[in-house]
């Protein structure tokens, strides 16, 4: 076990800055032989990649994966700047923890600093004196034992002990209290008897609080020669009270516990009660769960109320649903259950009622109802019947119009697109503002009074805002916004800091930023990008504090660039005058792109931190639609963008009025057209715009909608609404892809430094064959008579694909279906080229260019510089593509493409000329993709796609691509 030390703590050290501060921890771990002098290189690369500040003035600084030859021996050094050094983003740090980490040993350590961040101790570290001083913080009082009630269950009906243990673990689990690998680890053949019939299991592994779960059975059980009836199943933990645990097993081993409900059994054990508050649940049906506008519209039903109303996700942690900070700190998904429950005697009692239905109803956004079955006897959804002969004889006159709908810009760099349009403006540019402020005061009173002000300040605002919004979503937004300023939690814990003399500038600042962070750090990707609301409010008061003002913007065509984008930046706007919006970062589901598009404005994200060395002034060109910007555009390309965006919006017209006519070329040949999807509703929307069946249902959405596995039952009542939606349409069902960069709340994946090289899709599936299994018969019950086609994700290696067979094989035995195809997706790499070995096997490939590109190309299609890069068009690709088709021919195997290249027009006639014989896209782009293959001719379209092939780079594909649409165009105008 690894003990600190006072001998690896020095005092009194001093740095100019966070560069001078890592060479001297470097030194430090090199001269106590636990690196060598290369490790600083490491040290500087991690900070690079993120900041290593913890919060409360401590920063853990350690070495990148590719930095471990440099370490020498596990260790970690404690360097105390009692002056502290400035850490950057406005964070001092006085305590830094240097680590070299050759195995997990330093993790009891990061315990510790867990542990003293739940505490008020910047100013106690900044004031130590000795080791000894430093030691006392860190080491924080040992954690206590958790009993609660809700952790005894009685009336289990269990054969043995390990079934018992099962439902033990299920009890600590299911409040986050134990991970994977608790159970697993247990050894339940060394039980200690406690006295007759209750028996107890200590647990050492994978145990995040020490906590005691009680489960008594039904009947007694045979165990070691005796009976067994009650286990007492004790989470231990290396930090754990010891005190707290004697006191607990002195109880167990006098206590009569042969109560059989849950409250006799706790009272008996001193566990915390279940308040005797009325109580209610209820699920969320909110599609991104209880984000900042559903839960301004809780707290804004509870905050007048005399009485208290509390909520819990888990149903022991509760908090008051009139802060808007502590329900966004629950983070709630789609479909988890919520306990309220309300203060007796009070008018929130009364009040309940009106809560939960108001919950039901979505707080305020359009929700569907969770988990309902569809009749069998549902109305299907009409039809067109297929026109099996389709030639140029019957196009319409508008449709030989036809040009190149998503022509791109001038190639000069991309982002992602946020918002759709084109945009022609002069740069206005806006660096992030740096706030200068004093840390210390020796007023408290005052500091606080000039919060207050600067908070009302704000409120009144935000006020304004919402009255003058020109849109809902902005309204909403700002809403969210009063509701955390009226948070009383909020204000009292940034008092306690100025109470503790810091000043009112400091305290707001670094407590807005610490609670940021939290946000940040949900599993939920749409909860936490709402840290950005948070710190948009808590600059705006920070902003009065200092005496700030913002920049005045012009009233002629501009394009704001920033390097992210406030919800509070975009409402500034006036839609008659900014032209668009690019930005260094961000993403396309953030609340400054929701905003942009209600206001029409034409954005894009993520362009890379570049964007903000333009000048002042220079003209840009954008196209919110693909994520392009060109920067000093030329006329004729600014001419020939206009006249895009015109094009762009007759075509799409026209194209969903012949949506549902067929994908055939001028010389009959066929390509399927379907769609992609993630839920219900999309599917209803694909049928509209003409999809001619599934081509990818992701069906991480059932997954991700509940808040604990789904059982079969479960997953049969989500399926059989897709399959009835899309009738007799054919649906290809990718099987759970999730693990590495894509993981699921309730199932227990390790953290990994390359999680799309990791355990994820097929590999994860393979490794938990009872989830598989399950996901299987689902879908084979939900589709029974339909067309369904199930196909395996991340299929690398040969074997992996015989292994998800047998499985699959395994549970047909007992649900036969026969309208089954069973297929197998290429996304890596080695499957594309040993497609020779696999088409004898499947029925079917579908090849995933978005994970294939990456892979092939070596590129993060996520990294905010490279992702512009990875273009799906390159040739090494399109020969992997080539490779694929090419085979699964020879076998009479059908192969399709679930990527964006799908969709992207360049690449249509040259997918269609590699003999793909289905391209899967968004529901929204079916009617064009369909309306561009009516205008092509297959045999032309094979001539193109064996000469792309022999391109050098992905520009020459794309040019010769383009060469190829504007000939079809010349050709049909004349």
């Amino acid at each position: 076990m690894f003990v600190l030390s006072p001998d690896h703590i020095f005092l009194q050290q001093h740095a100019d800055n966070k560069a001078d501060a890592l060479a001297l921890l470097a030194d430090i771990l090199v001269k106590e032989n636990l690196t060598t002098s290369d490790y600083l290189q490491g040290l500087i690369e991690r900070e690079n990649q993120s900041t290593t500040y913890l919060g409360q003035g401590i920063a853990i600084p350690h070495g990148t994966p590719s930095s471990r030859e440099a370490i020498l021996a596990t260790g970690v050094r404690i360097v105390h700047f009692p002056k502290g050094v400035d850490w950057e983003n406005g964070n001092t740090v006085y305590l830094a923890v240097a680590i070299s980490a050759k195995s997990d040993e330093h993790l009891q350590v990061l315990q510790l600093l867990t542990s003293a961040l739940n505490k008020e101790v910047e100013n106690d570290i900044r004031q130590a004196t000795t080791a000894e001083d430093i030691l006392a913080i860190l080491n924080a009082t040992p954690e206590s034992l958790l009993l609660h009630e809700s952790l005894i269950q009685t009336h289990a009906n269990a054969n043995d002990l390990d079934e018992l243990a099962y439902q033990g673990y299920q009890l600590l689990k299911a409040q986050k209290l134990v991970s994977a690998g608790f159970l697993t680890n247990l050894l339940t053949e060394k039980a200690i008897f406690l006295q007759p019939n209750v028996w107890a299991v200590l647990g050492n592994t994978a145990v995040n609080k020490p906590a005691v779960a009680i489960v008594k059975n039904t009947q007694a059980i045979d165990f070691n020669q005796q009976k067994l009836q009650t286990l007492v199943l004790i989470a231990n933990h290396p930090n754990l009270d010891q005190q707290k645990l004697q006191h607990l097993l002195d109880i167990l081993f006098q206590a009569n516990l042969i109560a059989d409900n849950r409250r006799a059994i706790a009272e008996q054990i001193d566990a915390e009660i279940i308040p005797d508050w009325q109580t209610k649940t209820v699920v969320v049906p909110n599609p991104h769960g209880l984000h900042a506008r559903p839960a301004t519209q809780l707290v804004n039903l509870t905050k007048d109320l005399q009485g208290e109303i509390k909520v819990s996700a888990d149903g022991v942690n509760f908090v008051s649903a009139k802060s808007l900070t502590n329900l966004l700190a629950l983070g709630v998904n789609y479909g988890q259950t919520l306990t309220f429950i309300a203060e007796p005697n009070t008018d929130s009692e009364q009040a309940l009622a009106k809560v939960i239905v108001a919950v039901k109803q979505g707080l305020g956004e359009t929700v569907e109802p969770i988990a309902q079955n569809l009749s069998n006897n549902s109305q299907k959804n009409e039809h067109n019947q297929l026109v099996k002969n389709y030639s140029t004889e019957n196009l319409t006159k508008d449709e030989t119009n036809w040009v190149n709908p998503f022509a791109t810009l001038d190639e000069q760099a991309k982002g992602i697109g946020a918002s759709q349009g084109i945009a022609v403006g002069q740069a206005v540019v806006i660096k992030p503002k740096t706030y200068q402020y004093q840390q210390v005061s020796n007023d408290s009173q005052a500091e606080k009074v000039k919060l207050q002000q600067a908070i009302e300040q704000v409120k009144q605002s935000l006020a304004t805002l919402i009255q003058t919004a020109e849109k809902k979503e902005i309204a909403e937004i700002f809403t969210a916004h009063l509701a955390l300023l009226d948070d009383p939690e909020l204000l009292s814990q940034v008092n306690q800091k100025i109470e503790q003399n810091f000043t009112a500038s400091y305290a707001w600042h670094s407590h807005i930023e610490q609670t940021a962070k939290v946000q940040e750090s949900l599993n939920n990707p749409i909860l936490a990008e709402r840290a950005m609301d948070l710190r948009d409010v808590g600059d705006k008061v920070l902003a009065v504090l200092c005496g700030e003002t913002f920049q005045a913007l012009p009233t002629n065509p501009y394009v704001l660039v920033k390097y992210d984008l406030m919800p509070s930046d975009v409402a500034r706007l006036d839609s008659r005058h900014v032209a668009g919006i690019l930005t260094a970062v961000g993403g396309a589901s953030s609340h400054s792109a929701i905003v942009a598009r209600a206001l029409g404005i034409p954005a894009v994200v993520g362009a890379g931190t570049n964007v903000l060395q333009i000048d002042n002034g220079t003209p840009i060109l954008l196209n919110g639609a693909t994520g392009e910007f060109n920067i000093n555009p030329e006329q004729n390309q600014i001419d020939t963008a206009l006249v895009l965006q015109k094009s762009q919006q007759q075509l799409a017209k026209l194209a969903l009025e012949t949506s549902n006519n067929p994908a055939i070329t001028t010389d009959n040949h066929r390509i399927e057209v379907a769609v992609n999807i993630g839920d219900v509703k999309n599917a209803k929307i694909a049928v509209e715009k003409g999809a001619e069946g599934v081509g990818l249902l992701r069906t991480e959405f059932v997954f991700m909608k509940h808040n604990k596995m789904p059982d079969v039952e479960t997953q049969i009542i989500d399926y059989k609404q897709v399959f009835d939606v899309m009738d007799n349409r054919p649906v290809v069902v990718r099987t759970l892809d999730v693990g590495g960069d894509k993981p699921l709340p309730y199932l227990a994946i390790n953290s990994e430094d390359n999680p799309f090289l990791g355990v994820r899709g097929v590999r994860l599936t393979l490794r938990r064959p009872d989830i598989f299994k399950d996901q299987l018969t689902a879908l084979i019950k939900a589709s029974e008579g339909k067309d369904l086609r199930i196909m395996f994700p991340m299929i690398a290696r040969l074997e992996e694909w015989h292994k998800a067979r047998a499985i699959l094989d395994d549970v047909l035995k007992d649900n036969p279906h026969d309208k089954l195809q069973v297929g197998m997706m290429i996304e890596v790499p080695s499957s594309a080229i040993m497609a020779e070995k696999f088409a004898p096997f499947v029925d079917f490939f579908s090849i995933g260019t978005n994970d294939l590109t990456q892979y092939t190309l070596a590129i993060d299609r996520g990294h905010p510089v490279l992702s512009g890069e990875a273009d799906g068009l390159h040739p090494s690709v399109l020969r992997l593509i080539n490779n694929t088709v090419k085979y699964a021919h020879k076998h009479g195997k059908w192969v399709g493409v679930c990527g964006e290249l799908g969709a992207d027009s360049d690449a249509v006639p040259v997918l269609v000329g590699l003999g793909v014989d289905e391209l899967s896209v968004s529901a929204n782009q079916i009617p064009l993709v369909k309306m561009q293959i009516r205008k092509l001719s297959y045999q032309a379209c094979q001539t193109l796609g064996m000469s792309v092939l022999e391109c050098d780079t992905a520009s020459d594909v794309r040019a010769k691509s383009q060469d190829f649409l504007n000939t079809i165009v010349n050709h049909l105008e004349k």
